[in-house]
């Protein structure tokens, strides 16, 4: 009788190497999400973040043209997570009321910052003298805004105080996003933020549903 011989499938070597190298990018991005816990992200160089990813400097030019790349891929991450949460932004359910939909989505945006801070709070901060932290988070509000029109589109209960509804979605945007961020032009300087937030909420509702 023919004995067989038990045989283990040995990786093969492009596998590896795309294991290795998922593990060296995510390095990377790590390195980015701690030092942004130490210091702002224009004090941040390509061979300080290198050093505490452990990957060489030419490491991390095959996998980002530039830390700024990083930071974009961090923002998509995010992105990700609110549309995650919220289901990619279903709608309001039938037996839930405005308020009740407010607190929620608010409550999600709220998520994704902490979960993400400092970075969000960095690129909220940065975005007026760096034009390409800029042209992120700009992107990162557009994919978001385009979500809530259509949103706000298909909720035949929606009554929204403009009939710009873009220009006003954008606007409750930054005005969410510079709250979360804890900026003091909007939660006050030492101030518990849940104050700020239950006005947030109430602004959302209002500016959506409180329309003739």
């Amino acid at each position: 009788m023919p004995r067989f011989t038990a045989m283990t499938a040995e990786p093969a070597p492009t596998d590896l190497r795309r294991s290795r190298g998922d593990r060296q990018r995510d390095a990377i991005v790590t390195a980015v999400r701690e030092l942004l816990h130490e210091r702002p992200f224009a004090e941040l160089s390509v061979s300080t973040i290198s050093e505490r990813a452990g990957v060489a400097r030419s490491g991390f030019y095959f996998y980002f043209d530039s830390k700024y790349a990083v930071l974009a891929v961090i923002i998509a991450d995010a992105m990700a997570e609110l549309d995650k949460l919220t289901h990619d932004f279903a709608p309001r359910e039938a037996t839930e009321s405005p308020a009740e939909f407010s607190s929620r989505m608010v409550g999600y945006a709220k998520t994704v910052f902490a979960s993400n801070d400092p970075i969000m709070a960095a690129c909220n901060l940065a975005r007026n003298t760096d034009a390409q932290i800029r042209e992120i988070m700009d992107d990162f509000q557009d994919g978001v805004v385009d979500k809530i029109v259509g949103l706000v589109d298909q909720d035949s209960g929606a009554r929204p105080i403009s009939d710009d509804l873009p220009a006003l979605v954008r606007m409750m945007i930054a005005v969410t996003s510079s709250t979360l961020a804890h900026d003091s032009a909007f939660v006050g300087r030492g101030q518990d933020q849940a104050r700020a937030l239950e006005v947030l909420e109430r602004l959302w509702q209002s500016s959506l549903w409180g329309g003739d």
